[in-house]
């Protein structure tokens, strides 16, 4: 065989192992892309996102919408050839596959922590909207979660309000830890908490729960006695339960939240201003189409989240001229990667994004604090 026809066939074959490589060979990525986003003033698959009642309410029209990122399944493993796609995209994101699916969770225990997160990121979203509306609010201590496999796992549960520890009266969650830690491993502990009574009838069970939430207690409402033997930390060996106590707002009327197949913490911002917006005359927005991204701490902080180049993606693609963007995460946007005709607002608490939207609905662009400054 002549030497170049050799070359070219020895060429040939390793050029056709190298796509066989790329199409076959996984490697350790996930990917992420721009996600829906949805308008928190709006409606979603026919349904109010903000259902108000029980409160005078006032017509909007702007947008003010919350963003989201798509990203590939659990079990779904990136090819070479896919991360290549990927890397070279200005719409993808390729991350480590353990930043989104951690070696020591379970997809099931991920994406429970994920609607957990979103459940508590709506209670702060609607504490921080009220008092910022002037509403004073009545707190409990609850039971945020419970560890799986942890010593109150099968005893307490999600959703029991802390009334006391030992006999001790819980004023905040601080004070479930510090009782518990007073303890040596293999102790009891004896949580009084007060429980929704369980029942047959599931719609029944669901009214008494927003019953109590809106009036602190109800008749069906159980209060019981449940001990708990503390285990050892793994880092210092100190007394625990297994739980995570947090808090839990008795509001003064009702605010549902319908968004199904959501999960994280990034929506507070967008939903606190949303039920401001629903709730206050003037229109925050002016009519003007924003969106935006960031948690909202009790203290109307916001934090920063991940995913947010997507999330500016996606929001120009469905039309917003301004995105409120955590300040902690404009240095990751300075490189110009974000979309051009996106004015990318920087806000570091819940005031500066109210400020922001007010020089918005006046036309004063130059007044913004923006990434770029």
């Amino acid at each position: 065989m002549p030497r170049r026809i050799a070359t070219l066939l020895t060429s040939g074959l390793l050029l056709l192992g190298l796509l066989f490589a790329a199409l076959l060979v996984k490697v350790p990525y996930a990917q992420m892309s721009p996600g829906p986003t949805v308008n928190t003033l709006g409606e979603h698959n026919g349904v109010p996102v903000l259902d108000i009642q029980g409160a005078e309410t006032y017509e909007t029209t702007g947008h003010l919408n919350m963003t989201t990122v798509r990203v590939t399944g659990v079990n779904y493993r990136m090819s070479i050839a896919d991360a290549m796609r990927g890397w070279l995209s200005p719409r993808a994101g390729v991350v480590p596959y353990e930043t989104l699916y951690p070696d020591d969770r379970t997809a099931d225990e991920v994406d429970q922590e994920n609607a957990e997160e979103f459940s508590r990121s709506q209670e702060s979203a609607k504490a921080v909207a009220l008092r910022e509306l002037g509403y004073e609010l009545d707190s409990e201590t609850i039971v945020d979660s419970v560890v799986r496999g942890g010593p109150a796992e099968g005893e307490l549960r999600a959703g029991d309000v802390i009334l006391e520890v030992d006999g001790e009266q819980i004023d905040e969650p601080a004070q479930v830890a510090e009782v518990v830690t007073r303890h040596s491993a293999d102790e009891k502990v004896v949580f009084t908490v007060r429980r929704p009574a369980e029942t047959a009838d599931a719609e029944a069970a669901a009214a008494s729960a927003d019953d109590a939430a809106q009036d602190g207690a109800d008749a069906d409402d159980e209060v019981l006695d449940v001990t708990v033997v503390t285990a050892a930390a793994e880092d210092d060996g100190r007394a625990i339960v297994g739980i995570q106590a947090g808090t839990a707002y008795v509001f003064p009327f009702e605010i549902d939240i319908e968004l199904a197949d959501v999960g994280g913490p990034s929506a507070g911002l967008m939903f606190s201003l949303g039920i401001i917006d629903k709730l206050t005359p003037e229109e925050l927005t002016g009519g003007t189409f924003v969106a935006g991204t960031g948690t909202i701490a009790e203290d109307g902080r916001v934090g920063p989240i991940g995913g947010v180049l997507m999330k500016t993606i996606a929001a120009r693609d469905q039309g917003a001229e301004y995105f409120l963007t955590p300040e902690a995460n404009c240095r990751s946007l300075r490189d110009g990667s974000a979309p051009d005709d996106l004015t990318l607002v920087s806000v570091g608490t819940l005031d500066d994004a109210l400020t922001a939207l007010e020089h918005i609905r006046a036309d004063e662009p130059d007044q913004l604090t923006t990434c770029d400054d």
